[in-house]
């Protein structure tokens, strides 16, 4: 327990000490208030995945020689996301695509250091593919990088990614307890009390965020937790952990479908469509119109972790059970489509209606 309070604060402290020292490294560092996503209202530092970092090299220090052998590795498999994620928060000059490649590269370098890829999926033709080890490898790798990509497209309101992502982590962690594989336990709930320590000082005023290298290295490491898990643990599979990551993971399946149905539009082109979008605009806005615009954006995040702890929770009680995993996944895409199609075209309903953008997106 001392230990994770010693990691909170020294997160938490690093966040603060890089908020108080902007106007030294603010030319660089500095997230601009113009932009497609942007809802916040003054320039304000977007590298917080140093605070990150830092904290989770006090637990590699802090961490006794089993729980850094496992946590040793996956650090240094984090190092290229970390690396072009902060190349992207300092120049902006980092393309998506490359970015993308440099989250694969940490999936592969993961395996290359622990030998482990994913071959539980729990779809028996899938696993037989997968048990030829460069099919593996790829498949690991492109699965790494779509969830570590899937946490920045939600990183965009005070809070909500750091929250979310702390949620997944204890819930991954409480599905390794519960299995009896306490050292991977205790990893998660590292990374979760991280995660938290520098939620302190993003949520709900916003004054820093994680950036493209704090999301890149925490969806990283999510998602070779999720790797992990099944592969340590082979009485449960894939689909347990791909419902603890189903927020993330569905906001990117429908983000892609909806974009690709956008005439002039590319897959991967910045929107203001995302279910957060909705809820900060047609809820928040709403129930709270006359709150400060900082303390609406820092309000829409709890909202939204409902959206990663129901999923989660049910992986949590069915971790051993895959009929039942594959029905909580069905229902958690159901639900998406229903609540977007509520906040979108006013109807609990599913079409390909709601995979259009509304007038008011269409003219952003």
């Amino acid at each position: 327990m001392p230990s994770y309070l010693i990691i909170f604060t020294v997160t938490a402290l690093a966040a603060a000490a890089l908020v108080i020292t902007q106007k030294w490294h603010g030319r660089f560092s500095h997230d601009t208030a113009r932009g497609v996503q942007n809802h916040h209202t003054e320039p304000t530092p977007r590298v917080g995945g140093l605070a990150i970092l830092l904290g989770l090299a006090t637990a590699w220090l802090l961490a006794s020689q089993q729980i850094r052998t496992l946590l040793g590795p996956m650090l240094l498999a984090g190092v290229p996301a970390f690396v072009f994620g902060l190349l992207e928060d300092v120049t902006k000059k980092v393309s998506i695509r490359t970015r993308l490649l440099a989250t694969m590269a940490s999936g592969a370098l993961a395996w290359y250091l622990t030998g482990i890829a994913m071959q539980n999926t729990g779809v028996p033709p899938l696993d037989l593919v997968l048990g030829f080890t460069p099919l593996a490898v790829l498949f690991t790798a492109f699965a790494v990088g779509g969830v570590a990509n899937a946490i920045n497209i939600i990183d965009g309101f005070n809070g909500l990614a750091t929250g979310a992502v702390a949620i997944m982590f204890g819930a991954l962690g409480l599905m390794a307890g519960s299995l009896g594989d306490n050292t991977l336990a205790t990893v998660c709930y590292l990374f979760a009390v991280c995660t938290l320590g520098f939620g302190a000082v993003n949520w709900p005023l916003g004054k820093i965020f994680l950036g493209d290298g704090g999301a890149y290295l925490l969806g990283f490491l999510l998602a070779w937790l999720a790797v992990l898990l099944p592969m340590r643990n082979p009485q449960v599979n894939a689909f347990a952990t791909l419902l603890v990551c189903a927020y993330p993971v569905l906001e990117v399946m429908f983000s892609v479908r909806r974009r690709h149905n956008r005439q002039g539009h590319h897959p991967g082109q910045a929107d203001k469509a995302h279910l957060h979008h909705f809820i900060h605009r047609r809820v928040i806005c709403k129930l709270f119109p006359q709150a400060d615009a900082k303390l609406q954006n820092g309000l829409t995040s709890p909202l939204c972790w409902l959206c990663a702890a129901l999923p989660a929770g049910w992986a949590i009680i069915f971790a051993k059970d895959t009929p039942m995993l594959i029905v909580g996944f069905a229902l958690a895409i159901l639900a998406y489509a229903a609540v977007y199609a509520r906040l979108t075209q006013f109807r609990w309903c599913f079409s390909p209606v709601t995979l259009r953008p509304s007038p008011e997106v269409s003219s952003i």
